[in-house]
């Protein structure tokens, strides 16, 4: 069969669209054309993937004319995170691997020339797309990532090292040897329990600020949000970065949440599960550097954003008296 669909996500922010990967092979001038608005890391993808086949001992249509369309065209596709689905595309088109053994799994991960698989970010978010839309589908990510996307209750995830170990599961049925063992490199990834309590800073710590720590007892408890204002020196970022020990523990959807920004920056960790991070901006931050600019990192905070228009308008009124005062205190997310 010279067509093959595989199935990855796409970040758009803390959503993960679906993505089609389709690729066909033809005969013709040799060629591999990759399209479906992607940017110039996804289209360097054709080298990598190239050789990842080689290297890893499989066949790479040379002699084909290979398209690769990313469905829907209109949805834009950034990373090296379809450097899996594109090869494995490729592999089912040419008869290496069934493509029908293929229904049913999402894959994401980046290719080394060797056929290693790297780790992708804004995993927990891909895991999270398929919960809160009810898909229920099984994932195929590089170690490292996998562990994320299982923090999701009832995720199925699979982490996968080289290729080959993708490969060998979905090879033709009458190709495919029963394994004496299961392979080292494909294994079912389940969360790992996190019972060690969050640590923070001690309020009790800080000697006076007696109206300031009411203020934050008041607005931990009744769920307020809380401004600091006074001049440099006089304890602002000191009370905030204590303000994450008045809160309750986190909840399960709060923690993802805030995992799954965390994962889209590269930042995520283990160690720091459930427990609330605390920013710390520039107190000359305008109210648009606090919500986010051009970077990368703005694009998982444009929802926050959309929630914050209202504060944002009151905000202004105190800006005057912000920038005489020596601006913002640290706060946290």
């Amino acid at each position: 069969m010279s067509l093959s669909l595989v199935q990855s996500r796409a970040l758009l922010g803390l959503d993960a669209a679906a993505v089609t990967v389709e690729v066909h092979l033809t005969n013709g001038l040799p060629s591999f054309t990759l399209v479906g608005l992607a940017d110039v890391e996804v289209k360097e993808a054709r080298e990598r993937v190239r050789s990842a086949i080689q290297n890893s001992g499989l066949e790479f249509p040379n002699n084909k004319r290979i398209t690769v369309n990313l469905a829907p065209a209109d949805l834009p596709k950034d990373s090296g995170r379809f450097d899996l689905p594109i090869a494995l595309g490729i592999l089912a088109a040419s008869g290496q691997i069934d493509a029908a053994r293929l229904a049913g799994y999402e894959f994401a991960g980046e290719l080394s020339l060797s056929g290693e698989l790297r780790p992708v970010r804004g995993a927990l978010a891909m895991s999270l797309a398929l919960h809160a839309s009810h898909v229920v589908t099984q994932l195929v990510l590089p170690p490292g990532s996998a562990e994320e996307a299982a923090l999701v209750p009832g995720a199925q995830v699979y982490s996968a090292r080289h290729l080959l170990d993708v490969v060998q599961h979905f090879l033709p049925l009458e190709a495919a040897a029963p394994p004496a063992e299961p392979a080292a490199g494909w294994s079912r990834v389940t969360a790992a329990v996190h019972c060690a309590l969050a640590c923070y800073l001690d309020l009790a710590d800080v000697k006076g600020q007696l109206c300031a720590k009411r203020a934050l007892e008041i607005a931990a408890a009744g769920g307020h949000s809380l401004l600091l204002t006074g001049p440099p020196g006089s304890g602002k970022s000191m009370l905030a970065h204590r303000f994450a020990g008045l809160l309750p523990a986190m909840t399960t959807d709060e923690a993802l949440q805030s995992a799954a920004v965390a994962s889209l920056g590269g930042r995520f960790s283990l160690d720091k599960w459930a427990q609330r991070p605390t920013c710390s901006p520039h107190h000359s931050a305008s109210a648009v550097a606090l919500v986010g600019g051009g970077c990368d990192l703005s694009k998982p905070l444009r929802r926050f954003r959309n929630e914050c228009d209202e504060i944002a308008l009151q905000f202004e009124k105190f800006r005057p008296s912000l920038q005489c005062t020596g601006g913002l205190s640290d706060f946290g997310v």
